[in-house]
């Protein structure tokens, strides 16, 4: 009981802090800039501990479920954070409405040029090349490509409205459309086509040995093997993700605040929600790609950028639509240019069933381009 506590410590310590933030938080924002800077020095930790929970139970989810259904519980529990961090803000005002674009987008780069990239990389540096399902990245691809350009560069030349914006009508058909794939999509991957996103470790020489010796893999096949019941997993990930929705939306206002009184880009917000939402899959990501399960770290980084747009969107159009709020999506030019080049390299990248640290390279130049363009547009 002791050892469970000491294990699943974040669950209360989650629903202790929105405790504590119902009584004091507003006194803390009023104080000042200085405490509500310590608030956030502790709420970003708290609710990265928290997301790192969820995912760790949607892990022990996911193992026996086997893949794909595994990353589509992460990806799903990742995305509920994100879109209920963006909608609290923009109820702030007018101002916020470009926070979707900005987390769509960073979400976008960080997966599709951070995260891929470094996991390409790091994976060829030390098993030199490395394979995946390429009928599953082109089913990726595939969807991935149309809807980030319909969710964010159509906005750019539509006409109905002022601005890179959607009327009513386009948001809402736009915004079915876009889930209509999606599901269409998770229904190849779930149940029609569920083997084009399973490593081909089977049908390459000795690849299941060479997997099957990799001690971190066994470690947690056995640890799972022994661990509690799905219910019991399911349970607990619903316990530690409900706290860090509700400590996400206090957060929201305190970055926004910052960035304003900073005179930081805007975009940053977008870029935080990114990283508190992506940190524990990526890690995931990270630890598969060199272990040389690239299928994995494939299905993560892209299964990632296209539940974003797939859902996100969707979810933040009709929201819009409901609160009566403009959503401004199309992207500036630059980055309208940076989105198209990522799209053609993924094209490039994922087009031959194997991976090598050239590839990985490129995909962090994009990256690291995609920073610099953050700060000095």
């Amino acid at each position: 009981m002791l050892a469970t506590l000491r294990r699943e410590l974040q669950v209360p310590v989650g629903w202790i802090s929105v405790g504590l933030l119902l009584l004091l938080g507003e006194r803390i924002v009023a104080a000042g800039p200085i405490l509500e800077f310590v608030l956030f020095a502790i709420l970003f930790p708290i609710i990265l501990w928290g997301a790192f929970t969820v995912v760790r139970h949607a892990e022990e989810i996911a193992h026996r479920l086997g893949e794909p259904y595994g990353t589509l519980v992460l990806t799903m529990a990742v995305t509920v954070i994100e879109v209920s961090f963006i909608i609290v803000v923009m109820l702030d005002g007018p101002d916020k409405n470009t926070l979707a674009r900005d987390t769509v987008f960073a979400v976008l780069m960080i997966t599709l040029n951070g995260v891929a990239g470094l996991c390409i990389l790091l994976g060829g540096l030390r098993h030199s090349q490395q394979v995946y399902n390429l009928e599953g990245a082109r089913a990726f691809l595939a969807v991935i490509m149309p809807v980030s350009m319909i969710a964010l560069v159509l906005p750019n030349f539509t006409t109905s409205t002022a601005g890179p914006t959607l009327s009513s009508l386009q948001a809402g058909v736009f915004a079915v459309l876009i889930l209509l794939l999606y599901i269409v999509f998770l229904g190849i991957q779930t149940i029609r086509h569920a083997g084009f996103f399973r490593d081909p470790a089977a049908n390459e020489p000795g690849g299941d040995a060479e997997f099957d010796e990799e001690p971190e893999f066994a470690e947690h096949e056995t640890r799972a093997a022994a661990a509690r019941s799905t219910g019991y997993h399911v349970l607990l990930l619903l316990l530690a993700i409900l706290p860090v929705i509700v400590l996400t939306e206090q957060l929201a206002h305190i970055v926004q605040d910052g960035i304003r009184a900073a005179g930081a880009p805007m975009a940053l917000g977008g870029v935080v929600v990114a990283i508190l939402v992506l940190s524990p899959e990526s890690m995931g990501a990270l630890k598969a790609a060199v272990a040389n399960r690239l299928q994995r770290s494939v299905n993560i980084a892209l299964g990632s950028a296209l539940a974003t747009i797939g859902l996100t969107i969707p979810s933040v159009l009709a929201a819009s639509l409901y609160l009566g709020i403009h959503v401004t999506l199309g992207l500036p030019g630059e980055e309208t240019m940076l989105l198209i080049l990522t799209l053609i390299t993924c094209m490039l990248t994922f087009g031959g069933g194997r991976t090598n640290v050239l590839q990985g390279a490129v995909h962090l130049v994009l990256f690291a381009v995609y920073v610099l363009l953050l700060f000095d547009p």
